[in-house]
């Protein structure tokens, strides 16, 4: 069954719901959308399909699939390049996180013309995002960022390799078409690293200090949502499981509008100076990340416990349990396991220090508790 979701922009959730693309765009007056994706999905059959199925109703898609996996600002321009230089009248993003983020980067770039790090939100430049931004859609293939339902693009600089946040609630998509069908053919791998990431939104987002009693709710059904089938969903997946994910997913980007925290600021530096994938390199982090966390937040930690059902309603078994969740799924426990060696540390460490995440942390987070976090992960 597809249902509707208005919270705040409108989802369509359920097993075909991506069959309602062509008859949406058609009553929209739409028929010449840029489809920005990654070179990956762009070769995968439901993709192909998608298009086709566009093509079969006299709609005439055209495909920008050049970004990286960590996305940088000259993807945002080349996708721009294509909108201007083929006419077209909307945008559709289809994938996980990075397609996602660099098709709403376009779509903010399409009528705001500056320099895109002008819109930076960590410097205020959310206020110069005043001009209409053309109808976005979006079309989640992993359960992991959830940036089909988020307000912002996370997109770094091609020589610094900072990331910017480009902010706006006009860079909301007008309609989600949430299909679990389209992730039911993700690698294992990838399955449990976004999965990893969408449990870090909202664990992270339910510690963060802003209070915010709706997101807190959102954050601990999320959390319930994976706990339940995230090893189902990366060892035997079923649609069921597969649900769970996708929605736990959109929960948690809906639930840290609230904030992140400490993990985030240690896995963004992996992707922006190793090139991790992002989910990966929070998943590695996130049992360091928390026990750091519970001096002080034993309450927090304890309702979490209980979501999670252990047996302990204490940080130290959430820890316990994000180890053994790792272990079960095949994330590794140590991060010399992903690449980073001793001499990355220091490196690491002043980068985590300027990420933009922490200052939402429940706890304030020093250049040497990273260092320190570092060094007791790796």
């Amino acid at each position: 069954m597809i249902v509707q979701y208005n919270f705040p922009t409108t989802i369509r959730f359920g097993v075909g719901a991506i069959n309602e693309l062509p008859a949406y765009l058609q009553q929209n007056g739409l028929n010449k959308p840029l489809v920005v994706t990654d070179s990956t999905v762009a070769a995968l059959p439901f993709f192909k399909t998608i298009i086709s199925d566009l093509q079969k109703k006299n709609i005439s898609p055209v495909v920008f699939h050049n970004i990286h996996k960590n996305p940088v600002k000259s993807d945002v321009y080349k996708g721009t390049e294509q909108w201007d230089d083929t006419a077209r009248d909307c945008i559709i993003g289809i994938g996980g996180g990075a397609a996602i983020d660099v098709a709403r980067a376009i779509a903010l770039r399409i009528n705001h013309r500056e320099d895109l790090f002008v819109y930076d939100d960590l410097i205020g430049g959310d206020i110069y995002v005043t001009n209409e931004v053309p109808p976005f859609i979006t079309i989640p293939t992993t359960s992991g960022t959830g940036s089909e339902v988020g307000r912002s693009a996370i997109i770094a600089d091609d020589i610094t390799h900072q990331k910017k946040i480009l902010f706006s609630p006009k860079l909301m998509a007008k309609i989600v078409f949430a299909d679990p069908m389209l992730t039911m053919d993700l690698p294992a791998f990838i399955t449990a690293a976004t999965g990893m990431d969408a449990l870090t939104h909202n664990m992270e987002a339910f510690l963060a200090k802003n209070p915010h009693p709706l997101c807190d709710g959102i954050a601990l059904e999320g959390i319930s949502l994976i706990k339940d089938a995230i090893t189902k969903a990366t060892n035997n997946p079923d649609i069921e499981s597969r649900s769970k994910m996708l929605m736990a997913s959109m929960m948690g980007a809906i639930a840290f509008q609230k904030g992140l925290g400490v993990v985030h600021s240690l896995a963004h530096p992996l992707s922006s100076l190793l090139d991790t994938h992002h989910g990966l390199a929070n998943a590695v982090n996130i049992p360091y990340g928390m026990q750091f966390n519970i001096a002080g937040f034993e309450d927090k930690f304890r309702r979490i416990a209980r979501t999670l059902e252990l047996k302990e309603e204490t940080g130290e078994a959430v820890v316990r349990y994000l180890f053994d969740l790792n272990s079960s799924i095949n994330i590794p426990h140590r991060l010399q396991e992903i690449g980073v060696k001793q001499e990355h540390l220091d490196t690491l460490a002043d980068l985590a220090f300027a990420d933009f995440a922490h200052p939402n942390n429940p706890k304030p987070v020093s250049r040497e508790n990273f260092r320190s976090l570092y060094q007791s992960a790796l």
